[in-house]
């Protein structure tokens, strides 16, 4: 993929859509921070705002090169970052003539905290009557939840995420990473262009109340209508389907494992020709995703017999010749050197200052006209915090007062 459509080597974006826009990223870790980001790529300003002390922990999260954490390059990527402490007066006044300078603010405090502090809906939008306020929480900002500390990994229990994911007869299974937070992380920066496009209508801001239980729900397809309609409850199934099959992994002769999908009747019955048994196909429950699924034993001994009398090259190249759905099973080594992720830039190289040549996830997607890229990598803790207030209009002098009392 050319630069010309998605930028990824620290040239800039310039002229990017987002270009223009400001944010102000106060959230922590994940979900919030991840939003600013996917925001950033696309040319948006994002100034992002850490206590003096107690900086954004996804700086420390994860492995580390040189006391430098790898987490918050990517997490950080195209963001300023400055430090202010909201709990100070100085830090407060300070904040509110950032917004009004800004058109996002992006947080996931505790409900009722921003308002303890004075910064609040009421005082940001009279600060700034254009402003989006994005607040992405565990549970949201209302109902008997809302006070409780919330995470990805509860709203992956509550979601029903954990329920229908292992084996049959083993326990609920949490994902190994961040899938909740970056689900609603993808959804917040949605609900911030939703709310942008608003604005552009109304000429007024409003609240983003985005709680984290929320996105993972509705990922998880059509659950709450099979509940309500027909009282089914999903089960866990491992790797098949309750809707098609054959759909598992399969381990090659070679020792690799791949995964087969066949969604598509067209595609299962490719699938069962390709593995030399085409009178399956003329049983009664193969004509239906739902019938295969119940003969989802027999379907896997079929593909799974097959696939073990041959190399992951071998059944590659076959499926591939005859247009039946196939993949290996890949580890993040595999994804670094596959053709296609290189084709596509989906890893890309960024200049750092700190550590050198990094490589990381592109931006999300392509665009012909106005690209996305990555500027720079996460910058140090308060890199920018002078330039930004410089810029805010504060003099040395000021700056330095709100220093000495702890605001910085």
């Amino acid at each position: 993929m050319t630069t010309a459509a998605r930028a990824g080597t620290g040239t800039g974006t310039a002229g990017g859509p987002l270009d223009g826009l400001r944010v102000l990223d106060l959230a922590t870790l994940f979900a919030g921070p991840l939003a600013a980001t996917l925001l950033g790529d696309f040319g948006a300003e994002v100034i992002k705002i850490e206590h003096p002390e107690r900086p954004d922990p996804s700086r420390g999260h994860g492995p580390a090169k040189d006391g430098v954490g790898l987490w918050w390059k990517l997490l950080g990527r195209n963001k300023r970052t400055m430090t202010l402490d909201l709990s100070t007066p100085g830090g407060q006044a300070t904040l509110l003539r950032l917004a009004a300078t800004a058109d996002v603010v992006i947080e996931n405090f505790r409900p009722g905290t921003l308002e303890r502090w004075n910064l609040g809906w009421p005082e940001l939008s009279a600060a700034n009557p254009r402003l989006v306020l994005a607040r992405v929480t565990g549970f949201g900002q209302t109902g008997p939840y809302a006070h409780r500390p919330g995470f990805g990994t509860l709203a992956e229990a509550m979601s029903g995420f954990a329920a229908i994911t292992g084996e049959p007869d083993g326990p609920p299974t949490l994902p190994p990473f961040g899938l909740a937070d970056s689900v609603a992380a993808l959804t917040a920066a949605y609900a911030v262009m939703t709310a942008l496009a608003g604005r552009d209508r109304t000429g007024r801001g409003q609240v983003v109340d985005l709680a984290i239980i929320e996105p993972i729900l509705t990922v998880l397809g059509p659950q709450p209508l099979w509940y309500d309609q027909l009282g089914y409850v999903q089960p866990r199934t491992g790797n098949r389907s309750a809707n098609n099959a054959p759909r598992n992994t399969y381990r090659s002769a070679d020792g690799r494992w791949l995964a087969v999908s066949a969604s598509a009747q067209s595609v299962a019955e490719r699938v069962i020709r390709l593995v030399g048994r085409p009178e399956l196909i003329a049983e009664p429950w193969f004509a239906s995703g739902a019938g295969r699924a119940g003969q989802a034993a027999v379907l896997d001994e079929a593909v799974g017999s097959w696939i073990g009398r041959h190399k992951a090259e071998e059944v590659v190249a076959a499926f591939e010749e005859a247009q039946a759905a196939v993949a290996p099973v890949y580890d993040i080594r595999d994804v670094m050197a596959d053709p296609q992720f290189a084709a596509l830039d989906t890893v890309t190289e960024v200049e750092d200052p700190e550590l050198g040549p990094l490589r990381m996830q592109n931006v999300l997607f392509r665009l012909s006209g106005t690209p996305g890229g990555i500027r720079w990598a996460g910058r140090p803790h308060g890199a920018d915090t002078e330039a930004v207030l410089a810029e805010l209009g504060l003099s040395p002098a000021e700056v330095a007062g709100l220093r000495a009392e702890g605001s910085l």
